[in-house]
């Protein structure tokens, strides 16, 4: 059970990595220090006060830079493959107790994957955003993606379970519009 509670927190953090890059190792920080996490072995770093200092930092730099105008939609051109990055490494920070192996291919499709899912969103949405206000609503996207991720976060951190199901659940409303959009269209009737 403790590995698959492993799995969900990485999980529900790479989720958060898709918001905001930094956020998510800034909670992971917080809560090792604060000895509400267990850090895989080799990632005990991310639990120290440098870290704490620098994801800090880096963390009110990428909120701030989102809020600049034509920086934001800059961004998320590095900001894709970075959450990909960030995703996988706060999953395998996470999971504790599996060979390196089933460890790294859960980072790297399951953590991976979800970061870049989100992110890939959060570029639709401001993109959206962007076509439709001329830019003048994004900081409003802004905000979402960062209340997001903090939430994400948080929530992975204090229940993983409850990240699971909502994973679950929106696994199966994804499944619910595909099959929407590819059934096919019956003929109309004479």
């Amino acid at each position: 059970m403790e590995i698959a509670l492993s799995v969900l927190l990485g999980i529900g953090l790479a989720a958060a990595c898709g918001f905001r890059v930094f956020v998510p190792p800034l909670v992971m920080s917080v809560a090792a220090l604060a000895g509400h996490l267990e850090l895989a072995e080799g990632f005990e770093w991310i639990g120290t006060w440098p870290a704490l200092i620098a994801f800090s930092c880096a963390t009110l730099l990428e909120v701030v830079a989102y809020y600049v105008p034509w920086l934001d939609n800059a961004l998320d051109a590095i900001a894709t493959p970075a959450a990909v990055v960030g995703g996988i490494v706060v999953t395998a920070g996470c999971i504790t107790d599996v060979t390196p192996l089933l460890k790294w291919t859960l980072a790297v499709i399951a953590g991976g994957g979800m970061a870049a899912v989100v992110q890939l969103l959060t570029v639709k949405a401001r993109a959206l955003s962007s076509m439709f206000t001329a830019g003048s609503a994004n900081f409003l996207v802004s905000t979402g993606e960062t209340v997001s991720s903090t939430l994400v976060a948080v929530v992975s951190v204090v229940l993983p379970v409850a990240v699971g199901i909502f994973l679950l659940l929106l696994a199966y409303l994804a499944w619910r519009v595909t099959r929407r959009k590819t059934a096919p269209k019956a003929a109309p009737s004479r």
